[in-house]
């Protein structure tokens, strides 16, 4: 069987007899092939070549027939942009834009990744949901100080785990039923206080803008202007641990600094005029639990509640903000964050990064597979660590392999830590810019860190 050639007309065959091809790029315009110059003494080489393939026996068949087969245009403002990536020199740039597009991630990732399936979903609802009762039940009954601890990291860790299922109702990657999505996004979320819609508005919000230093909803960087302006309890409890991992609720009810609304009030600026019934059913079902616990504590005494509920509450609210800023800072390399044109979904998502929790990965739905979630959150979580073992390839040095973790991710202790004494805020000026430190806050790294 013949060779065949990727391009943005489909697939097609090569002719039998071998021609000499120009080196190439892919233009904006359909079917058009672009020579480029090679540098002075150096080999002549074929930047295509890494879309073709050779006989079908060798390959690797990913493309399948109702997949798409056509390369993503090159995006808004990146054409006669230098590659971000110099063999001569070994350097690697991840804030210019990939060679890629999003419909050759897609294109890699095989088609049953995307398939959402109701029962195995609520299947992970229902274990979760009983490993939670089980784990009341046994603390409960055995009711010792040396038990407690381990049911404190233990339900708060379930918590967590019901977030990310009810994240998934979010994104509608639990199933395609928008209806089932809503009552058992509903259902996780309120039994941890959080608002879902309210919740799942802002977190679309985010998806949509990640790497944007003004658009991102969550874990934005602070311009330069708007951290100046924080007073020094605020930055503190900012970039100081523990308090960053204790502010979610905060978030919920005030949002970040420089942004205003509330995610539980309908005529937030978060919200649409048409998202307001949504909006006021969750505050509804989040007042009523919080109804709920508030008649248990006067039932079976607060310090019952606090044992049973709001000491795990607080470690799910833990892990929730400690999972979130770690797969959006933290690299050992500066990440870049975007203004203006230079801005994409494709270069933001590609900003995030993939964290390996150990034992944890399982419990937590694999959610630490964080880059193919954030370009397609459509993906069930059960289908996530395929589709990025698929997409790697394409990917390339844009992928940032996560350290390999013990049974407990405490690896990630030392990253989040260096990161809040570095990561304070950005430049206000420029379209690409990157984190700097204030030596005020921290004057033992220097101001060029």
């Amino acid at each position: 069987m013949g060779s065949c050639v990727l391009s943005e007309c489909g697939l097609r065959s090569l002719p039998s007899r071998r021609l000499p091809l120009p080196a190439c790029r892919f233009s904006p315009n359909p079917c058009r092939v672009l020579p480029i110059p090679a540098p002075l003494g150096a080999q002549r080489v074929h930047p295509c070549r890494a879309v073709f393939f050779g006989p079908r026996s060798a390959r690797d068949w990913r493309l399948k027939v109702s997949a798409p087969v056509r390369t993503a245009p090159v995006e808004e403002g990146e054409e006669g942009r230098t590659s971000s990536f110099s063999e001569e020199e070994g350097e690697f740039d991840p804030g210019m834009p990939p060679p890629f597009g999003l419909a050759e991630i897609r294109a890699a990732i095989p088609k049953h990744c995307w398939v959402k399936d109701p029962w195995r979903s609520m299947s992970y609802v229902v274990r979760d949901v009983a490993i939670v009762l089980g784990l009341a039940a046994t603390a409960a009954y055995f009711n010792s100080w040396i038990v407690w601890p381990l049911y404190w990291a233990a339900q708060g860790t379930m918590f967590w785990a019901l977030f990310v299922l009810g994240h998934d109702c979010g994104h509608g990657s639990f199933s395609s039923d928008a209806k089932l999505n809503s009552v058992a996004g509903h259902f996780l979320h309120s039994s941890i206080l959080v608002p879902y819609h309210g919740w799942r508005i802002s977190h679309r919000t985010h998806h949509q803008n990640h790497g944007h230093v003004e658009n991102d909803e969550s874990w934005h960087p602070l311009p330069e202007k708007i951290y100046n302006s924080l007073d020094s309890l605020t930055k503190i409890m900012r970039f100081s641990v523990p308090f960053p991992l204790l502010a979610y609720p905060i978030y919920l009810w005030k949002r970040s600094p420089g942004k205003e609304g509330s995610h539980f009030h309908p005529d937030s600026d978060l919200f649409l005029p048409n998202e307001k019934k949504d909006v006021l059913t969750s505050t509804a079902c989040w007042t009523a639990m919080a109804a709920i616990l508030a008649g248990l504590t006067c039932v079976m005494g607060p310090m019952w509640m606090l044992k049973l509920y709001f000491v795990p509450y607080v470690i799910f609210v833990m892990w929730l903000d400690f999972v979130t800023y770690m797969h959006h800072h933290g690299h050992e390399e500066k990440l870049p964050w975007y203004r203006g044109k230079e801005w994409s979904y494709l270069r933001g998502g590609l900003t995030t990064l993939d964290r390996d929790y150990g034992w944890i990965n399982n419990i937590h739905h694999d959610i630490g597979t964080h880059v193919i979630h954030h370009l397609f959150p459509q993906i069930p979580h059960y289908n996530l660590m395929e589709a990025t073992k698929a997409a790697r390839p394409v990917l390339g040095k844009y992928y940032k392999e996560p350290k390999k973790s013990a049974p407990l991710p405490f690896h990630l202790l030392g990253d989040l830590m260096r990161s809040l004494r570095r990561d304070h805020f950005v430049s206000d000026h420029g379209d690409v810019v990157y984190y700097q430190t204030d030596p005020r806050l921290n004057p033992t790294l220097g101001s060029d860190n």
